[in-house]
């Protein structure tokens, strides 16, 4: 009953509280069983980290992923997943669950390669022996994504509203300040390579492609793996009633309607910004987020 529970629960979370959900639970399971089994803090996370060599690296290169599952502490874990949730609710009002995570993961991706090649061919980075964790890459590019797509959209930081831009452009800016000095310099690498991404791909967007329908389709390979294929039934005559075309071409009709809606609100937010929007425009909007 309880297991039925929290799975009923999980599947209400949208993908950005998934991925929280996700990232928190792999925090304790890291942190407890090898506390239990008496055994070393990385026991487990050494399988799933991003190694700085190419040769380690080929030998695990799901790690170019994993990696961001896996945090330094409870800090590390809290800002990172702090920064998905409210990047997140304005993500999620203007697209869809799939274009959000090939966002994200293609920022994760991108941002192990830079962590990679930077440790590889800078010599600054020659002789130090390091690794690769935590979500920042992915949080960075949809941050990024969502900045660089509507930038004259402002927010509420504590006392005053500031532009979306101001906020992308301080956090590069803070990121490239502190490479040299911070200790963590595989870390800023990744937050750059994070940010190209979701500047990129936004972009893109905006010029009317979707540089991530390719990855979006693999993923969506990969999920049909994992699928329970269905139990062959014995062959059997079944009479239906045929259902009206009339419906079909109404409910078609219907989504198609919405679509142009949305496409025709997300162009007006690109050009003059999500505050000229009307609340009818706003919470149709909004609804529709839902749906997805």
């Amino acid at each position: 009953m309880a297991q039925g529970n929290l799975k009923y629960q999980f599947s209400r979370l949208n993908i950005a509280e998934k991925l929280i959900a996700a990232n928190v639970l792999v925090f304790i399971v890291n942190a407890l069983f090898p506390f239990l089994l008496n055994l070393s803090k990385n026991s487990i996370v050494q399988w799933f980290e991003l190694p700085k060599d190419f040769f380690d690296f080929l030998m695990q290169p799901w790690s170019i992923i994993t990696y961001s599952f896996f945090h330094g502490g409870f800090g590390h874990l809290f800002w990172n997943m702090l920064l998905i949730y409210f990047v997140g609710r304005i993500f999620l009002n203007l697209f869809d669950a799939k274009r959000f995570l090939n966002v994200y993961l293609l920022g994760v991706i991108l941002g192990g390669f830079f962590f990679l090649v930077g440790y590889n061919i800078f010599p600054a980075f020659f002789g130090v022996n390091a690794y690769l964790i935590g979500a920042s890459a992915g949080a960075s590019a949809i941050l990024i994504f969502i900045c660089t797509y509507m930038p004259n959209q402002e927010v509420r930081l504590i006392f005053f509203n500031v532009k979306l831009w101001y906020i992308g452009a301080f956090m590069v800016l803070m990121d490239l300040i502190r490479l040299p000095y911070s200790g963590n310099a595989g870390g800023h690498l990744a937050h750059l390579g994070g940010a190209l991404l979701g500047y990129w791909y936004a972009r893109q967007l905006l010029n009317g492609m979707d540089i991530g329908a390719g990855f979006s389709r693999f993923l969506d390979g990969i999920a049909n793996l994992f699928k329970k294929s269905e139990k062959k039934a014995p062959l059997k005559t079944v009479y239906r009633k045929q259902k009206s075309t009339a419906s079909k071409t109404t409910v078609n009709y219907d989504k198609q309607s919405q679509q142009k809606k949305i496409d025709a609100i997300l162009d007006k937010i690109s050009k003059s910004g999500y505050e000229s929007l009307s609340k009818a425009e706003k919470d149709f909007l909004f609804q529709a987020g839902k749906e997805k």
